[in-house]
């Protein structure tokens, strides 16, 4: 079963300064995630429940952090970008 992405004001930050290709290539890893939720790694400690997604664009490394509400069939998109400050980035969001 397919879920629905419900993206954070912050993802939509995010991507909205990115290149044309690169959000095309997000939406496509988005796709990818609602059809198998299980993609992304399990994060333990300050990120329980959150999920990360790694895929690669033109030579780079992106992450894509999302959670997934099993109950309602939702896909919750918080972050994605490079590796720096990623972690740090997306743990004071979630604490916020």
């Amino acid at each position: 079963m397919v879920y629905l992405p419900k993206t954070s004001s912050k993802f939509n930050r995010i991507k909205k300064k990115l290149p044309t290709k690169l959000r095309k290539a997000i939406d496509d890893q988005v796709k990818r995630v609602c059809e198998d939720p299980s993609l992304g790694v399990l994060k333990i400690g300050d990120l329980a429940n959150v999920r990360v997604h790694k895929f690669g664009f033109l030579g780079r490394l992106y992450l894509l952090a999302y959670e997934v509400d099993e109950g309602a069939k939702n896909i919750y998109l918080y972050a994605v970008g490079g590796h720096e400050n990623f972690y740090c980035d997306l743990k004071e969001y979630l604490e916020s």
